[in-house]
């Protein structure tokens, strides 16, 4: 089992991850959106939404650079792994509770009222628990880091990530044997690559760079102007 979860499932979710965000952009281009409900209700978004966004970047980008940079580099950088430990636990400890927030006032709004509610597809509310429920396995890997402070544990992380996009065989058998917690707080994490492409996560990938490079202004006028102008409203 260790193997498969391991050793087999990391390929994969990232095969689906890529091929099937690839082929939801080529066929359903217009579903590619963030299905924001702004417009329905504000009351909650601004606050939840910034608290749930600044601490999943903050988190994600952690993971990616933690776990995928050389340790060459830390030790070119003077950082032991009893630092990145700490550093790791402080700062994933503080984004991870921001993001746990926001996830939560989101999660209320989209549940009690009525009219958003009534717009939600079932992905669209089990995307935001399954993100919640990573959150929270995330925080409680904190405890068990605590006990692991010289950054041995963190160190099997690095390594078995790294070797996964290396291609390195046996790589699996290095958290074969850390806590469970950890195992679920990766399994879940694959569970929600796989799901990716599937949910409106997709608009993570999008940069507006048609947007930002287009050749002129939009030009919107009320329907008070456009009677003033001779123009059907």
């Amino acid at each position: 089992m260790d193997y498969f979860l391991f050793g087999v499932l990391p390929y994969l979710a990232l095969t689906v991850l890529v091929v099937g965000s690839i082929a939801r952009y080529e066929r359903d281009p217009f579903t590619w959106k963030s299905s924001s409900s702004q417009l329905l209700r504000r009351k909650q978004l601004v606050w939840g939404s910034i608290l749930f966004h600044v601490g999943v970047l903050i988190v994600f980008f952690g993971h990616l650079v933690g776990m995928l940079t050389p340790v060459e580099v830390f030790h070119a950088l003077g950082m032991s792994y009893g630092f990145k430990q700490v550093l790791a636990i402080v700062v994933g400890g503080v984004a991870g509770a921001m993001a746990l927030v926001g996830g939560t006032m989101l999660l209320h709004r989209r549940l009690f009222d009525e009219r958003i509610r009534a717009n939600s597809s079932f992905a669209d509310t089990g995307i935001l628990v399954l993100l919640l429920a990573q959150l929270l396995l995330g925080m409680a890997t904190i405890y068990a880091s605590i006990e692991h402070l010289d950054g041995s544990e963190m160190l099997k992380f690095m390594t078995w990530s790294r070797g996964i996009f290396t291609l390195q065989p046996g790589t699996w058998e290095l958290v074969a044997d850390v806590h469970w917690i950890y195992k679920a707080h990766i399994l879940l994490g694959l569970i929600i690559f796989i799901l990716f492409p599937f949910t409106r996560l997709v608009h993570m990938f999008s940069v507006p760079v048609r947007y930002v490079l287009r050749p002129g202004y939009q030009i919107v006028r009320t329907r008070k102007h456009k009677a003033a102008l001779g123009q059907k409203p």
